[in-house]
C-alpha cells in the first residue's frame, strides 16, 4: 500500500524547460493551475495577386528622341567632307554618310508621322513633356544638314530645303518660347536638350551664307547666338542648384559643346576668314571639350540609352571646327576618329536595341 501524501510537504516543482516544451491540450492545467493558451488560428492564405495589364508594345511608344539620329550621322558626314577639303581625306566616307543620313531622316520622321496619325494622344503627351518637346526641333536641324549635304550636288534642291527648314525650326522655337513666356514652363525644361530648338538656329547660317542668303543668315546667327548666351547660364544654374539630372540624361551635357563649335564654323562662313571672333568662340569649344573628356570615367558608368546620341553631333562639329580653323592636322584627325568611332558604336547599340524591340515597349 502506498503511503498517503503529506499535506505539509512542499509542492512538486517542474523545470521551466519542461513547461516550455511539454505539449498540453487546450484548457489543461498542467502546471500550478496556469492554463495554457489556445494555439493561434492558422494565418489566412493571401489572395492571389491580380495581374495588372500593361500597355502592349507598339508604335505608340516610339521615343521622340530618335529624331536626333540624322543630326549625329549627318554631323559626322559633314566632318568627313571637311576632312576631304582640309586634310586631303577621301571624299567617299562623308558623301556615303550624308546619303545614309537622308535615308535615316526619312525613316525616323516617317515613323513619327505615322505615330501621330495612329496615336495622336501619345504624340500630344510628347508635346506636353517638359524635356521631350525640345526634340521636335531635331528634324528641322536634320533638314538643314541635308540641305548642306545636297548643295554641292544639287544647288537648287539644297537651297529649297534650307528655305523650308529655317522657318520650320523658327516655328518650333517660337512655340516653346511662347510656352515659357505664358508661364506654362517648369524647371524640368531646363535640360541640355533645350539648346536644340533655341540655339539650333546658329547652324542655319553655316549653309545659308554659302547659298547666298547672307542677310537671313546673319539674322539666324543673331537669334541662335543671343539665345545661347541666355539659355546656358540657366542650364548651368540647374546643374549646380538642382534638381540633378537623372542618371540616364547625364550624357546630354555633351550638347554644351555644339553651340561654340558650330558658332565658330558659322562665323567663318559669314565673314570668310578665321578671324578673332571665330577663334574666341573656338576657345569656348576647346574648354568644354576638355571638360567633357575629363568626365569620360563618369560617362562610362551610365547605362546606354538614346541620350548617348548627345555625343555624336557635338563631337563631329568640334572635329570640323578644328580642321576648318587650321588647327594642327593631328588634332583634326584625332577628333574626327573619335567622333566617327563614337558615333559608330552608338549607332550599333541603337540598332541592337531596335532589333530587340526596345523602342516599341512602354517606358519603364
Amino acid at each position: 500500500m502506498m503511503p498517503a501524501p503529506d499535506p505539509e510537504a512542499a509542492p512538486l516543482s517542474v523545470p521551466a524547460e519542461a513547461v516550455a516544451f511539454a505539449p498540453a491540450p487546450s484548457g489543461a492545467l498542467p502546471v500550478q493551475g496556469v492554463p495554457m493558451p489556445d494555439p493561434p488560428p492558422p494565418a489566412p492564405r493571401p489572395a492571389p495577386a491580380v495581374p495588372v495589364p500593361h500597355a502592349p508594345p507598339g508604335l505608340a511608344h516610339l521615343p521622340l528622341p530618335l529624331l536626333v539620329l540624322p543630326m549625329g550621322l549627318g554631323g559626322v558626314g559633314l566632318a568627313w567632307r571637311e576632312a576631304a577639303a582640309s586634310l586631303g581625306a577621301p571624299a567617299f566616307p562623308g558623301e556615303a554618310m550624308l546619303l545614309l543620313t537622308g535615308l535615316v531622316w526619312l525613316l525616323v520622321v516617317g515613323l513619327q508621322g505615322l505615330r501621330l496619325l495612329r496615336h495622336p494622344a501619345a504624340m500630344a503627351a510628347e508635346f506636353r513633356h517638359p524635356v521631350r518637346v525640345a526634340f521636335l526641333a531635331a528634324p528641322t536641324i536634320g533638314l538643314m544638314i541635308l540641305a548642306g549635304g545636297l548643295w554641292p550636288h544639287a544647288p537648287g534642291l539644297g537651297a529649297a530645303l534650307w528655305c523650308l527648314s529655317v522657318p520650320l525650326h523658327l516655328l518650333v522655337a517660337m512655340l516653346i518660347l511662347r510656352r515659357l513666356l505664358a508661364g506654362r514652363g517648369e524647371v524640368a525644361m531646363l535640360a541640355p536638350p533645350l539648346l536644340i530648338p533655341f540655339v539650333g538656329n546658329i547652324l542655319a547660317p553655316l549653309f545659308g551664307a554659302r547659298m547666298g542668303f547672307l542677310d537671313a543668315s546673319w539674322m539666324m546667327f543673331g537669334v541662335g547666338f543671343l539665345l545661347w548666351l541666355m539659355v546656358v547660364p540657366l542650364l548651368l544654374y540647374r546643374l549646380v542648384a538642382g534638381p540633378a539630372l537623372p542618371q540616364a540624361m547625364r550624357p546630354s551635357v555633351a550638347i554644351f559643346l555644339a553651340p561654340p563649335a558650330v558658332g565658330a564654323l558659322t562665323l567663318l562662313a559669314l565673314t570668310g576668314d578665321a578671324g578673332h571672333a571665330s577663334l574666341a568662340v573656338a576657345g569656348v569649344a576647346l574648354l568644354v571639350a576638355v571638360a567633357l573628356i575629363s568626365l569620360a570615367g563618369e560617362f562610362r558608368r551610365v547605362p546606354f540609352s538614346l541620350s548617348w546620341w548627345s555625343f555624336t553631333f557635338p563631337s563631329a562639329a568640334f572635329a570640323a571646327m578644328l580642321m576648318a580653323l587650321g588647327f594642327h592636322p593631328l588634332l583634326g584627325w584625332a577628333a574626327l576618329a573619335l567622333a566617327t568611332v563614337l558615333t559608330g558604336w552608338i549607332a550599333w547599340r541603337t540598332a541592337l536595341a531596335a532589333r530587340a524591340g526596345v523602342f516599341l515597349r512602354p517606358e519603364a
